[in-house]
């Protein structure tokens, strides 16, 4: 690291995130628990720092760049980093308790689970958790390796060797950038219309590019214009208007009510999903890991 480039802050990466997850820097900052002048100030010193303009600021607020959106995508891997080490550094502290080790795919991680695990840690005070965010396939690798004792994806069904129960239903939905031609359109796009367009699309693996995969199944869709890590990245591919896109509604809700983001009707498709917790066979839930299912089905989505 040179002396031009000192270490960014923590705090404000995880701003940046949770910019790019609410949608607005005001949201963000407003999910952390932070004034917006002082977000404001930190956002703009990590752009001088890093020398990449984050955020496109205009009269209706401030939302990411694609060259922010990049930055995002590192930022969660530096967040999750430190997460390890301090939840490395607690366990240390108190070996005697508990602890369970989840593994969430990404839309369930960033919109869903915090719920679920400050109502989990109200209940069981001195449980030690340890979350880490990957895609479906890599929750099933992590379950089968062992890694993890319980696991929540997207995806249609699990490998064998696990068992699953459903514990949230979800709806993806295609959505188009305000400027784009579908944007206004009166009729529903037809699925071959769709399956001929090249989209923004999650990476292979994700639950939600295996449950588009599928839908398209027999159409013979085109190869994506562009294949991106995180729902952030590929909502602001989207609304900057590069091509259409399939993400969950727990994803796109807040740049659909904004107006940043269209959804498009499409006709025959069909983009409802279960929700499912997995863990290995043929072990039964039961403490902690049972807990948190029951939390979750109680709980649900938004």
């Amino acid at each position: 690291m040179t002396a031009s480039m000192p270490w960014p802050d923590l705090s404000t990466l995880e701003l940046l995130v949770a910019v790019a997850e609410h949608g607005s820097l005001g949201s963000g900052a407003r999910a952390l628990g932070m004034a917006q002048p002082n977000a404001s100030r930190a956002i703009k010193g990590l752009e001088r720092s890093l020398g990449i303009v984050l955020l496109r600021r205009t009269p209706r607020g401030s939302t990411v760049t694609p060259e922010g959106a990049t930055v995002v995508d590192w930022a969660r891997a530096v967040l999750e980093a430190a997460g390890h080490l301090l939840l490395g550094a607690e366990s240390l502290g108190a070996q005697h308790n508990s602890q369970l080790r989840i593994a969430a795919s990404m839309t369930v991680a960033e919109y869903l689970m915090p719920a679920w695990l400050a109502e989990l840690r109200r209940e069981q005070p001195e449980l030690k958790i340890k979350l880490t965010v990957c895609n479906s396939s890599e929750v099933f690798e992590r379950l089968a390796d062992g890694d993890c004792e319980l696991g929540f994806v997207e995806s249609p069904g699990v490998p064998s060797g696990l068992r699953s129960v459903t514990v949230a239903r979800d709806r993806l939905v295609v959505v188009v950038g305000a400027s784009h031609p579908w944007a206004g359109r009166r009729r529903p796009v037809r699925i071959e219309e769709l399956a001929s367009t090249p989209l923004v699309v999650r990476e292979a693996g994700s639950g939600t590019r295996t449950v588009l995969d599928r839908a398209l199944r027999g159409f013979d869709p085109v190869p994506p214009t562009l294949e991106l890590g995180s729902n952030a990245a590929v909502r602001v591919s989207v609304s900057s208007g590069m091509a259409p896109a399939v993400l969950s509604t727990l994803a796109v809700d807040s740049a659909l009510r904004s107006g940043e983001l269209r959804a498009v009707s499409v006709d025959g498709l069909n983009l409802e999903r279960r929700l499912r917790a997995a863990w290995p066979a043929p072990h039964r839930l039961a403490g902690p890991a049972g807990d948190l299912v029951r939390l979750a089905k109680e709980i649900g989505t938004p």
